[in-house]
């Protein structure tokens, strides 16, 4: 594990950066942290789950501060900056690794709608959104591929909101009964589901 700054668009960015021990990296875990602005940070407890879920998986994990978050560098940009330094992150991380490593890309709430607008250029294997945040930002449609989560009582983003937007595209949900935005009580389930769930084997 190694945390450590290195250059974005508008400065320094804070990473954390993990491999999977001694055995083989299978793929790369990008996970984008919720909304700057109302505390979300890349220590968040959904984002660290994502992270051990992956690492459990033999993934490298790299999860990163957005601009002006911890000892990141800038000021919060609407998701537009923010995406930039997704990018920039990204570029980062494949060059620890070969060529040929498939990127798996995860966002909680906010982080989902980051993912999505880096989709164009991030091209991952597989897509995972928790709570993502329908409501708020105009998340496009994603690949079929797409693990979506979200907790049936979460306050911040309505499940029908969610399910609004998944019909039209024919996209599953796991639902959390009886659960909240942050999935408190929750978390050992949820890494069980995106393990079940994900597939780091090469398309």
């Amino acid at each position: 594990m190694t945390t450590q700054l290195i250059d974005g668009p508008s400065g320094a960015l804070e990473i954390e950066f993990t491999q999977s021990g001694d055995a083989a990296v299978v793929a790369l875990a990008l996970i984008c942290h919720p909304h700057p602005q109302f505390g979300g940070t890349m220590d968040n407890k959904v984002v660290q789950t994502l992270a051990k879920a992956f690492v459990e998986l033999r993934c490298a994990t790299i999860r990163f501060n957005f601009r002006g978050v911890g000892n990141s560098a800038g000021m919060f940009d609407d998701g537009v900056g923010e995406t930039e330094d997704a990018a920039a992150v990204l570029d980062w991380a494949k060059a620890q690794l070969p060529a040929a490593t498939p990127l798996i890309a995860a966002g909680f709430s906010f982080g989902c709608f980051v993912q999505t607008q880096l989709l164009p250029r991030s091209q991952p294997q597989q897509l995972v959104l928790v709570g993502p945040a329908v409501n708020r930002f105009k998340i496009p449609e994603v690949d079929k591929s797409t693990i979506i989560v979200h907790g049936e009582e979460d306050d911040v983003v309505p499940l029908a909101d969610v399910m609004n937007w998944a019909r039209p595209q024919g996209l599953p949900v796991t639902v959390f009964p009886g659960t909240g935005h942050f999935f408190h009580g929750r978390l050992t389930e949820l890494k069980a589901v995106i393990k079940r769930n994900v597939s780091t084997t090469p398309r």
